[in-house]
């Protein structure tokens, strides 16, 4: 066996429907005495209805979240969170709220404490971006890390389906990257594979049945395993080419990550062979990138980032932002290849065979 490295964080996870009750007692363990709520503006009801299960131990709320974390907004959070001297963080939403916590976090070392309503899976890792003057920058610090997460199934009945998909895929995207990540390991490798299976089996059924819990917990279970990969590896191409769109173009990051995911893996299936073969495994699929390509079409998500927003007129400066201080990846990053890979994407076809990108 190779040598590896694998670091396992520091988070207190309860898992189950109605488990979002005991966030009173779980704020008191953590020493939380005035928690900042945050929430986006169109959950600000969720936040005012945790803040009063907090009762007392509730400082305020701001439903100040919204997507890619832009500096402003996190400055803005910040401000809050030191005026009404807040000495911990409720985060209560999905990927914009729980990364808003860690915006400020990562400045005020305040403890957060998750109730994730989405698939990200953002909550289990200890990697903050934020969005300043057109592009996105993340790091890793353990502060950021929430020191506790509740899943509770409940809290996201009422999560349509255009979110559900996407959300699931961009958690998907964790774990598929992690199979050949640059730090990936055994441990991590079975998460992974896991997590694409959770997810892939669960997704649709949430779909399709929007009241069955125990598929939005499988849902949630494949979401945790995706953030615990993610919390322990680096990120690739796949990661790089979403934050790219996200920061220069503003494009929604969870359709995002669905519409590249499987280009990114047409474009690395002769790169990483082991890793393709296990993800099409968990996909009961043929080959990967196909096996992507048509789970997301079964959720009935978007296939083209023409429909969300790109402009065609963006790709070549897309390609090459890409390609500056480009994060690992088992194939070389090659200009050419990752423009007709974003051109694939633009136009939702298919994923390619690997003579039309190169490789």
């Amino acid at each position: 066996m190779q040598p590896f490295i694998y670091d396992q964080l520091p988070v207190r996870v309860l898992f189950g429907s109605g488990m979002v009750e005991r966030i009173g007692a779980e704020a008191e363990r953590l020493g939380i005495a005035r928690a900042l709520v945050l929430t986006t503006p169109g959950q600000r009801p969720l936040g005012l209805r945790v803040a009063g299960a907090l009762g007392a131990r509730a400082a305020g709320c701001f439903a100040g979240a919204v997507m890619h974390v832009p500096i402003a907004a996190a400055q803005a959070a910040r401000a809050e969170a030191l005026r009404l001297a807040a000495d911990g963080l409720v985060a209560a939403g999905g990927g914009s709220t729980i990364g808003l916590a860690k915006a400020i976090a990562l400045e005020s070392g305040l403890p957060i404490l998750a109730l994730p309503t989405t698939y990200s899976g953002s909550e289990m890792t200890p990697i903050v971006g934020i969005t300043e003057e057109g592009r996105k920058r993340t790091e890793r610090h353990v502060r950021v890390l929430p020191r506790c997460v509740i899943y509770d199934p409940v809290l996201t009945l009422g999560l349509p389906a255009a979110v559900s998909g996407p959300s699931g895929m961009n958690a998907l995207a964790h774990c598929f990257e992690a199979l050949y990540a640059e730090a990936a390991n055994p441990v991590t490798s079975l998460m992974a594979e896991e997590g694409i299976r959770a997810l892939a089996a669960a997704l649709p059924v949430v779909i399709a049945q929007p009241d069955d819990l125990a598929a939005r917990g499988d849902a949630f279970y494949g979401a945790w395993l995706a953030g615990l990969t993610l919390s322990a590896v680096g990120m690739a191409l796949h990661h790089k080419l979403c934050h790219v769109l996200g920061g220069r173009f503003d494009l929604p990051h969870a359709e995002t990550h669905a519409i590249l995911l499987p280009h990114v893996a047409a474009y690395n299936r002769r790169a990483a062979p082991s890793a393709m073969a296990r993800a099409a495994r968990a996909l009961g699929a043929a080959d990967a990138a196909a096996g992507l390509y048509a789970l997301v079409q079964g959720l009935g998500g978007k296939v083209a980032l023409r429909d969300i927003g790109m402009p065609e007129g963006g790709l070549d400066e897309a390609a090459d932002l890409a390609c500056l201080d480009p994060y690992y990846n088992p194939r070389p990053i090659e200009r050419g290849a990752i423009r007709r890979l974003l051109q694939d994407a633009f136009e939702g076809g298919p994923p390619a065979d690997g003579a039309r990108i190169g490789g």
